[in-house]
């Protein structure tokens, strides 16, 4: 799922009540806490290794599913049946069966409805609506072979059904075949994950939690039955899943998996294009706006569409006679195919919209799969729908309104989560951070690769400081449906991302950070992994002690604040080299970055490890510096987000001489025509320039020379035309321009 922040109006506003109170912070750090043992509670077992692996003796249950649905346009309505085989491989002889019934969090009274704020939410379903399944019916068809249909027992309570059997189903293998007959009607936007949006040529309809759906029975908690509010999302069983569905004969449906009966419902011209595609690097248009703009508006028949999918844990599928449809070939590495595919409306047609969505899935696709883990699926289909963006196996739905960066990254986004939580089946409901922060992760890299950079927008993690410092939010480790809404897209999105990204470039490095992610993924490509596999693994692999990361960037929300307190010259004299001291003030440990820069212009970097810090709270060490030295830097490179900036520079002397400036002549009211309501003003006071965004507390600014002024806490920098009459501000690799009012 897909949400979106306006990077530099959020940071701003955070940045200055969280770098003031970063100051006036009692120093914390403990390094027998840091590295204090026994962080893993548990020893390796029957069916997860101490080593991160699934053990000797893994298991998981499995459903296969055979899904018949009809869909109603002008009632908004699925009817339908679920046809499932379910697999008990676990030790345990089952006595009843959960499922999850996703659409009864569109009901009125549901608990999801219950937990929406005042303000608002994207959750739930929006508007008067009284949604949710009408059950018409539940019947066991066989078990272990044996017909029986018979109808069974069932308990629904809220997004939740038991079935209770008459017989337990046996452990190691028993087999029990269910059919469920139901039907629901479709919010206009459910939950910001499905709905339905009118267009000039009719309604899109994007369907998804459409239908039962197994409950995960596994070796770590048994039954997960959390019930669906609308910020946690899925923790599924894999199988095979087929659908037959049949919508008005004027529809083009679009759906997880392989379509099987393309003869039937395309034409004869459409089919030859489909050919065209499936060997084509450039997108073959199958169906043009000017056919949707010539193509009847109404149908007096129906039209079925039938699709398979395998070692999948959900299905989702779109329906319309709006669509556009275009495709093209996706290279494997292994030397497979596979399908890139995209289905719009004709408003959101164009080479700066939506016309080049299949060029993004196709880039996306070959980037992941060659990076990280080849795709699995036969197509991945872009769907343009009311949604900001949502995630299945093997299609996604992306809003209609998208375009450039917005398209791309959207698109990216959704596609990168075919791999978490699609292959990779962690359990979303208690964990968002292992599908959403690893993917965040993995579209920082993709951004970088794709077109050459077309879009890349470097990000400094030290320019996401201030929010990923903020005391008010909680530990990432929480589950989704426990954090503030505001705080999901720091704690599931950005803060875990920033993890993985520091673990990547400041701590195993690139060559063993990715052996070992890739082994990850291997290990548990359709499995179900805990955090703890996924941090076994990454130490089991790379060799290196991690705990005292786990523990503080996940488990708690410990700090980064390194300094550096004094550099002297060895026998005061710099050709012998300099004695550099620093100091570990926050909990959370890092490695060291210094750079030295010389008098003569040229500088010098400096490397150390987590180590230094595992018995001390301060280090001093010998630096080999034979020039005289004009400043100390922590992290030049901005790569971490230190909660405080202000004390990670030294300067030795007089490097340059102080220019004489009148502040007074900076002073002002300054705004954008690019942010709208955003006004920075500019006053002195107490001989210091003081800054003030909109709705935000001033802060100090200082002089850098030449116009410049910065507030280093915040990562900010503002530069003055010669005139004073309007500044350049940039943050986080985002530069815009304000204009005195």
């Amino acid at each position: 799922m897909k949400i979106k922040f306006s990077g530099l109006i959020l940071a701003v506003a955070m940045a200055v009540p969280a770098a003031f109170s970063a100051q006036n912070e009692t120093p914390k750090y403990s390094y027998t806490e840091a590295f204090k043992p026994f962080f893993y509670q548990n020893n390796g077992t029957e069916t997860r290794s101490a080593s991160g692996k699934p053990g000797h003796h893994y298991w998981q249950n499995s459903a296969d599913y055979v899904l018949n649905a009809t869909l109603n346009e002008q009632k908004k309505e699925i009817k339908g049946t679920a046809e499932i085989t379910y697999t008990n491989n676990s030790f345990d002889t089952l006595e009843f069966l959960w499922l999850q019934l996703d659409q009864n969090l569109f009901r009125k009274n549901s608990r999801g409805n219950a937990v929406i704020p005042v303000g608002g939410s994207r959750n739930g379903a929006h508007g008067d609506f009284d949604g949710g399944y009408t059950i018409q019916s539940v019947e066991i068809v066989s078990e272990n072979g044996k017909k029986i249909k018979s109808a069974a027992k069932y308990t629904v309570s809220d997004t939740r059904m038991q079935i209770s059997l008459p017989t337990e189903l046996k452990a190691g293998g028993g087999e029990i075949k269910l059919k469920i007959t139901y039907s629901f009607t479709s919010p206009d936007y459910g939950s910001d994950r499905m709905g339905v949006e009118d267009t000039k040529n009719g309604k899109i309809f994007t369907i998804a939690q459409w239908y039962p759906r197994m409950c995960v029975y596994d070796d770590v908690m048994g039954w997960n039955t959390l019930p669906y509010l609308g910020a946690g999302e899925f923790y599924l069983e894999y199988g095979s899943i087929t659908a037959n569905l049949t919508v008005p004969s004027n529809h083009y449906v679009v759906a997880s998996g392989a379509l099987l009966n393309a003869k039937e419902v395309y034409s004869d011209d459409q089919n030859r294009k489909w050919e065209l595609a499936k060997n084509s690097d450039k997108t073959v248009m199958i169906r043009s706006a000017a056919e949707v703009n010539a193509g009847p508006k109404t149908a007096n028949s129906t039209k079925t569409w039938k699709f398979k999918i395998d070692k999948a844990r959900d299905f989702a599928w779109a329906s319309s006679a709006a669509f556009i449809l275009d495709a093209a070939r996706i290279n494997l590495p292994s030397g497979k195919k596979s399908m890139a595919i995209s289905a719009y409306p004709v408003e959101s047609d164009g080479t700066e919209a939506w016309g080049r969505s299949t060029e993004y899935t196709k880039s996306s696709i070959e980037h992941y799969s060659k990076q990280w883990y080849e795709y699995t699926y036969p197509a991945a289909v872009n769907v343009a729908g009311n949604e900001g963006g949502m995630e299945y196996p093997g299609i996604v739905f992306c809003h209609m309104n998208s375009k450039g960066y917005d398209l791309w990254g959207v698109t990216d986004h959704e596609f990168g989560h075919n791999w978490f939580p699609m292959i990779v089946g962690s359990n979303e409901r208690l964990f968002a951070w292992m599908d959403e922060g690893f993917n965040t992760f993995i579209n920082s890299i993709s951004e970088k690769a794709f077109n050459n950079g077309e879009y890349y927008q470097p990000k400094s993690l030290q320019s996401l400081s201030a929010a990923l410092n903020n005391d008010n939010m909680e530990p990432v480790m929480t589950a989704p449906d426990n954090l503030k809404e505001m705080n999901l897209g720091y704690l599931g999105y950005y803060k875990p991302g920033a993890g993985l990204t520091m673990l990547r470039e400041n701590i195993l490095g690139e060559e063993k950070f990715d052996n070992a992610f890739r082994e990850y993924i291997k290990r548990w490509a359709f499995k179900h992994p805990t955090p703890e596999d996924f941090f076994r693994t990454m130490e089991n692999v790379s060799g290196e002690e991690l705990n005292w990361f786990w523990r503080g960037w996940f488990m708690n929300k410990w700090k980064i604040d390194q300094s550096v307190k004094s550099v002297k010259y060895v026998d005061g004299n710099f050709a012998k080299g300099s004695l550099i001291k620093l100091e570990n003030i926050g909990q959370l440990p890092m490695p060291v970055d210094l750079e030295v820069k010389y008098k003569d212009g040229t500088s010098q970097n400096i490397k150390l490890p987590v180590e230094i810090w595992k018995r001390n709270t301060e280090w001093t060490f010998e630096a080999p510096t034979t020039k005289e030295i004009v400043s100390v830097k922590l992290d030049p490179k901005g790569t971490l987000p230190d909660a405080d900036l202000s004390n990670n520079t030294v300067k030795m002397g007089d490097a340059a001489t102080a220019e004489k400036v009148n502040l007074q002549e900076f002073t002002g009211i300054f705004s954008s025509p690019k942010i709208p309501g955003l006004k920075f003003t500019l006053k002195v006071e107490n001989g210091k320039l003081m800054a003030q965004a909109t709705g935000q507390q001033f802060f100090p600014l200082d002089y850098e020379g030449d116009g410049k002024f910065s507030f280093a806490m915040a990562g900010i920098e503002m530069q003055f035309s010669k005139d004073r009459k309007n500044f350049d501000i940039t943050q986080g690799g985002q530069t815009i321009n304000f204009i005195k009012e």
